[in-house]
């Protein structure tokens, strides 16, 4: 199967009003950061508690957030948008997550995120044609990564279901999913071949998790009707320090209900002019114009982020930067921008003011939660599967045998010193660095790109 993206079919030009929403939203999401009210890397969300506490000081978490971020930020965000034309929260928000936080003055931090935004619409569209023009095109072999990113990733409900319920349950999900990958491309061609299966595959997830948890309630139960001591061993919430934090935490962020409002207006306004996606796979099908299956896949996704979001929330005090990412599908499938205003300001309303409800829901479902954890890791190694074997065909594509030399050779040399490029971002970091290398090789007339 060819790639979703015609070679040389994509871009970075933004119009003027998309230009300011991106602008504008970078200055508001620099600010928050800034406020510790919000960043959008979830490894950096556990580390704001001692900085909103004063126990970590400004310059400190700055080198954590950066630690943390710089590796998805040029290996895996610049080298997405360059290949798709399609902006990434990776790109987008991760650096207004260190310039918020590094900037030492609240009025600072908005002009320093404004300013990286004008370096997003503004400059990749430049280093995106002169890309374009080189001899060996290593943006347009960026696009093979497209096909086994998407169907890969299908899997991943699939893979979640055999870590936590066994082999014969996740076994039966991977033909429930194979059927329907296969019905979907036979019956309706127009349509997204792994979104019905991957919708299958979360709903038997939750099914067999949820299912879990009402059997050992009910043998709880049954447990506490014959216990003849009658006494009452649970704690009130007023002794539990995890409780105290988290309504702490919860009030804090209700307290500033009005700026997160304003921050889900904008990020569903962003998704819903199209020139963002969610993740990999989103931001192929969001260049491909399949809005529906974008949506259809970033709903999923939901589904692994709310417990890890929740609870890192309510344990730091500082919220995700996209929320639960409810407002990605949202906007993708809204009609216009005013109603995509609406809807995102009231979705994050909500998030904001249950977030300590949900906290207390996700403690009475442990294989639930549990589920979430399985459901984040599948994701990741299949997208690290996925990611790596586009990247060898894309680095086959402009170099062939020496392509493929180069990039696997850089992502192995990767691996050997220890991972200082994260692993999912190694790869196409890797075709970035191999394309230059085949291109300085030609100008030395050492090497003949492979026709096209």
């Amino acid at each position: 199967m060819t790639t979703f993206l015609a070679a040389g079919s994509t871009d970075l030009s933004f119009s003027l009003p998309q230009a300011a929403v991106v602008i504008a939203l970078c200055a508001l999401t620099a600010l928050i950061s800034h406020q510790a009210l919000a960043v959008f890397n979830d490894g950096v969300r556990p580390f704001m508690l001692d900085f909103i506490r004063g126990e970590s000081t400004r310059s400190a978490t700055t080198a954590v957030s950066f630690g943390l971020s710089a590796g998805f930020i040029f290996g895996l965000g610049a080298p997405m948008a360059l290949s798709t034309g399609v902006l990434n929260p990776w790109l987008v928000f991760l650096p207004t997550d260190i310039l918020g936080i590094l900037s030492p003055k609240r009025w600072l931090a908005p002009i320093l995120g404004a300013a990286w935004g004008a370096v997003v619409v503004f400059g990749l569209g430049g280093a995106n044609s002169a890309a374009h023009r080189l001899p060996v095109d290593f943006l347009t072999a960026l696009q093979e990564m497209s096909t086994p990113i998407l169907f890969l990733f299908t899997l991943f409900p699939v893979l979640a279901i055999t870590k936590q319920f066994g082999r014969l349950r996740g076994g039966i999900a991977g033909v429930v999913e194979l059927a329907l990958v296969v019905a979907t491309m036979k019956l309706w061609p127009n349509v997204f071949a792994g979104s019905i299966a991957m919708a299958a595959g979360v709903l038997m997830l939750i099914g067999f998790a949820a299912s879990r948890d009402i059997r050992q309630r009910r043998a709880e139960r049954a447990a506490a009707t014959d216990d003849a001591t009658g006494q009452d061993t649970a704690g009130t919430e007023d002794d539990d320090p995890m409780a105290s934090l988290f309504g702490a935490s919860a009030a804090r962020l209700r307290k500033h209900l009005p700026l997160f409002m304003l921050l889900g207006a904008g990020v569903c306004l962003l998704a819903q002019l199209h020139i963002f996606g969610g993740g990999e796979a989103t931001s192929f099908l969001i260049a491909k114009g399949d809005y529906s299956g974008a949506a259809q896949v970033d709903f999923y996704r939901v589904f692994g982020f709310i417990p890890l979001i929740a609870t890192t929330a309510l344990a730091s005090g500082a919220y995700g930067i996209a929320g639960f990412t409810l407002v990605y599908p949202i906007g993708y499938l809204l009609p216009n921008p005013w109603l995509a205003l609406v809807c995102g300001a009231l979705v994050f309303a909500a998030e904001v003011l249950l977030l300590s409800r949900l906290g207390k829901l996700l403690s009475v479902f442990p294989s639930v939660r549990d589920s979430s954890e399985h459901l984040r890791n599948a994701i990741t190694e299949t997208l690290a599967l996925a990611i790596l074997f586009g990247s060898l065909m894309a680095a086959n594509t402009m170099g062939g045998g020496l392509g493929i030399l180069v990039v696997g050779g850089l992502y192995l040399l990767n691996e050997a010193m220890g991972r200082p490029v994260v692993r999912m971002a190694a790869a196409p970091a890797a075709v970035i660095v191999g394309g230059v290398v085949l291109n300085l090789l030609y100008w030395l007339d050492l090497f003949t790109p492979v026709k096209g």
